[in-house]
């Protein structure tokens, strides 16, 4: 299974591709999708779109995993996060790839078994199970590729989930 796992930003998307093959993981691509502030937010988020259409056609993932939108204090940066949210979705929408989204909670406790776990730590895990010789950078990058393994480690509970559901509904 290949996992795209996307850390959504304006400024910086984080880009991860992480395959997952009997329960091996390994970092296949990771990259940044960099906008300049100088840009219009229409110009930014067509370039978000059609660099992850870019990295869709290339890595072609079985799936997607998303960060949450986390919304502190600042609504204008939520805004603008969920914008390129929205960008991001469509893109995978046309792909037919199946999105899943994980709080930072979420990828916090699958990556360290700790909710409170700060970013290095997150780093320093996702450096360790990926076998990297150094943490992934941006920071963003490494949040991709962290959100990618919390799909990898979860899917499976997901997918037991779900049929457990059906099972009840049929019953």
């Amino acid at each position: 299974m290949l996992v795209l796992g996307i850390d959504p930003g304006i400024a910086i998307t984080g880009c991860a591709v992480i395959k997952e093959e009997k329960s091996h993981l390994s970092l296949i691509s990771s990259q940044g999708i960099t906008t300049s502030a100088k840009l219009t937010t229409p110009e930014r988020l067509c370039i978000i779109y059609e660099e992850l259409i870019k990295i869709i056609k290339k890595e072609k993932p079985d799936t997607a995993s998303l960060e949450s939108l986390f919304f502190n204090t600042n609504a204008k940066t939520a805004l603008i996060v969920g914008q390129a949210r929205g960008v991001i979705q469509l893109a995978h929408s046309q792909a037919k790839n199946p999105i899943t989204e994980y709080t930072p909670l979420q990828v916090k406790m699958a990556l360290t078994g700790y909710g409170r776990a700060d970013k290095n730590q997150i780093q320093q895990m996702v450096k360790t199970i990926l076998k990297l010789p150094e943490i992934l950078s941006p920071d963003d990058v490494a949040d991709a590729a962290a959100i990618a393994l919390t799909h990898c480690f979860s899917y499976k509970l997901i997918n037991l989930k779900t049929q457990s559901e059906k099972l009840k509904t049929t019953a």
